[in-house]
């Protein structure tokens, strides 16, 4: 009998033992605990979807900066728009022995083969500003509060359109989306649509176009890609906008907004305008308000020239920082410290959210005390 208990004791040991080290595998499998302190001159990738947008140039240069001033060696490129190049640049850094790489995702599905390399390799993957969806192989992810950018998109059409003050319209207003291979798009949209779809299904909000097949109450936030605008590219965007005019705005029609998502498709949008609707004229009440996001320098302008009404500044310098912490962090192996979680289809990935704010032009001087554009530049940008 003795003998009996003895071997169950053991057996019951011998199993928390086990159970432990389950746990322990699992903690470390989450990408959420400590690793081993990485060599001082460690190689870092920054992988980044394109040159031809403004602010991806800017977050590049930003966070290479920090990173080599700190004593890293670091790879950065640019995909040129390109899926298939961006899984060639990670690969790269991959064979150049990069032990943390940092990828603004071009196409958040088509990456995820190359950071699946890089995780089989032993390097740790930060999702930058875009989150990289359907794989396990992504550690962290920075960005921006997403649905937010849109929410202050929304509620400034709100605002301007008085309709929490009761206005009534029908107001009529226009419709865009990102790229449809930017997963952060659905995030932008579904942050403004929570807020102007109950307008656009009492009627005080309607679409005159068939943009996309209609945009109207019954509209529904999966049905996005409907109406992108493909690598969130200004002259698709006109071509679509001088489109709409002409069908449903030709005849001295009212265009009362046009929510736009992000500043390169606000540009798109003015110069249709412009084009089609000569009529229309800046800072007088039949130009619509047009939205936007980034604060690039021609939204700077634009907005300073009653063009473009309000953009999202997210302060890429910020967003650079958020990363370049959890890149000590991981570097010195010790926890990263995050805020939230996003969810890519397969996991809850730890997240840094950081907060968007909005600028008009009673506000547009914050660029220069954030150090995104310099003094001079502003006021070569603001001038009449």
């Amino acid at each position: 009998m003795n003998i009996k208990k003895k071997i169950l004791v053991a057996i019951a040991a011998s199993a928390m033992v086990l159970g432990m080290a389950a746990c322990s595998s699992s903690r470390g499998a989450s990408g959420s605990g400590n690793s081993e302190a990485l060599d001082k001159g460690a190689t870092i990738g920054i992988s980044m979807p394109t040159k031809s947008m403004e602010r991806w140039n800017k977050d590049g240069r930003n966070l290479k900066d920090k990173l080599e001033k700190a004593g890293y060696k670091v790879i950065l490129s640019y995909a040129d728009d390109k899926p298939a190049q961006q899984n060639a640049d990670i690969e790269n850094m991959v064979n150049n022995n990069a032990k943390i790489i940092v990828v603004a995702a071009k196409d958040g599905t088509s990456v995820g083969p190359a950071v699946e390399k890089a995780h089989e390799a032993g390097a740790k993957v930060i999702a930058y500003d875009r989150l990289i969806m359907n794989t396990q192989a992504v550690d962290y992810y920075a960005t921006f509060q997403l649905e937010k950018v849109g929410e202050l998109q929304a509620k400034y059409i709100i605002d301007k359109l008085g309709l929490e003050k009761g206005a009534t319209g029908p107001f009529n207003v226009e419709v865009f989306t990102g790229s449809p291979d930017d997963n952060n798009a659905k995030y932008f949209f579904k942050g403004a649509w929570n807020l102007l779809q109950p307008y656009f299904k009492s009627g005080v909000l309607k679409a005159l176009s068939k943009h996309g097949g209609g945009v109207d109450g019954n509209f529904t936030i999966d049905q996005w890609q409907a109406i992108s605008v493909m690598s969130w590219k200004t002259e698709q965007t006109q071509k679509d906008m001088e489109s709409i005019l002409d069908s449903s705005y030709a005849h001295d029609e009212k265009l009362d907004a046009v929510l736009t998502p992000n500043d390169d498709l606000a540009q798109g949008v003015i110069n249709a305008i412009e084009t089609k609707r000569p009529d229309m004229k800046p800072g007088t009440e039949n130009w619509p308000v047009i939205t936007g996001q980034d604060a690039n320098e021609i939204a700077v302008s634009n907005i300073a020239k009653d063009l473009q009404s309000m953009t999202v500044f997210k302060d890429v310098a910020k967003l650079a920082d958020a990363v370049y912490e959890m890149i000590v962090q991981i570097a010195e192996g010790k926890e990263v410290k995050t805020n939230g979680t996003m969810n890519n289809g397969v996991r809850d990935v730890n997240s840094d959210l950081l907060d968007p704010v909005v600028l008009t032009k009673d506000n547009l001087d914050e660029v220069v005390k954030a150090g995104f554009i310099s003094q001079e530049r502003f006021d070569e940008l603001t001038k009449n």
